[in-house]
């Protein structure tokens, strides 16, 4: 009997991946660290996936908001935890691919100091204005935007998320590609952002689909134009910008999974494992639908080479686009 337990433990360490420090994962509560305000689709895609997590896992999932610096000061505060499964961060393009290029400083790297876990999602922008505004101004193409801004030097502004934000990083690839001078007003997030576009405070926005849809089709925001390379299938006769008139023009919102560094293999394999199973339920499914946007789980290794490509094209765009942080 003692050899037939024994063989049976040695049986199960034998089985691939399933080791001591799994089998011992989730001990406690897991920290998802959302790095942006409340209220934004990114903030409400964890929520919803750690929902999804909590049952597998036998563990809750707690959602945490630490905004603030462009995603930084979240991102940072994941990358220095302990790397034991128990801290996760939802980051984005702007945490991963745009900051590093565009901060002098970043207090993180966002290749060392992080185990991608899985891709979750990419959502176009939007090129919208305050529809009063546009009505005003007559403006109801991308076209008639740039002669507006050209003969109007300084005068249009635009809002976004906050410095190092997609949204910002648009805004000045615009102001680069079409030769336009538009004062940049960053937000503290992107919902606080587009309070401020529907209020009448601001002109304009390369706001997240996402966020940008209820309200475009309510009719109190005007689109012009989507920002990525292909149309969006939410809005087909949108154009993109690069449509219209401002060729190779290309930005997105990505964001997905990420534990710190020296997490191990087996409990990274295991939440890839987890997050994907919830990315392909219905709920997650159309709630991403709902804003423009499809799942899109990756392996590990598929998120990192990702990241790798897009800080290198967002290096070059913020060279281009002459974007800063002040």
């Amino acid at each position: 009997m003692r050899r037939f337990i024994l063989g049976c433990l040695l049986g199960l360490l034998a089985v691939p991946g399933l080791t001591w420090a799994q089998a011992g994962w989730p001990s406690k509560p897991v920290r998802f660290v959302v790095p942006y305000p409340p209220g934004g689709p990114l903030d409400a895609v964890a929520r919803l996936l750690a929902d999804k997590l909590k049952e597998p896992l036998g563990q809750p999932v707690i959602v945490e908001n630490k905004a603030g610096a462009g995603g930084n000061i979240g991102a940072d505060f994941v990358a220095k935890a302990v790397p034991d499964g128990h801290t996760l961060v939802m980051g984005a393009v702007a945490t991963h691919a745009i900051n590093p290029a565009l901060f002098p400083k970043l207090p993180y790297d966002p290749v060392r100091d992080f185990a991608p876990v899985t891709l979750v999602a990419s959502v176009p922008n939007v090129l919208v204005l305050n529809s009063e505004r546009a009505a005003q101004l007559g403006i109801v193409s991308v076209q008639e935007l740039i002669v507006y801004a050209r003969t109007h030097p300084g005068r249009l502004n635009f809002a976004s998320g906050g410095n190092g934000s997609a949204g910002h990083l648009a805004g000045e690839l615009f102001k680069s590609m079409a030769r336009v001078s538009m004062v940049h007003i960053p937000y503290a997030g992107a919902a606080p952002a587009q309070l401020g576009l529907l209020a009448g405070q601001t002109d304009l926005m390369f706001d997240n689909l996402a966020s940008a849809t209820a309200n475009i089709r309510a009719g109190r925001l005007k689109a012009l134009a989507v920002t990525t390379e292909k149309r969006t299938g939410s809005f087909p006769d949108l154009p993109t910008l690069s449509e219209a008139g401002l060729a190779g023009f290309d930005i997105n919102t990505w964001f997905g999974v990420l534990a710190p560094a020296a997490t191990p293999p087996e409990i990274i394999r295991r939440l890839n494992a987890e997050f994907v199973r919830a990315l392909q339920s219905p709920e997650v499914r159309e709630r991403l639908a709902r804003m423009g946007a499809e799942p899109a789980p990756t392996t590990p290794e598929q998120f990192a080479a990702l990241i790798q490509r897009d800080l290198r094209k967002y290096a070059q765009i913020v060279k281009v686009s002459g974007a800063t942080v002040d």
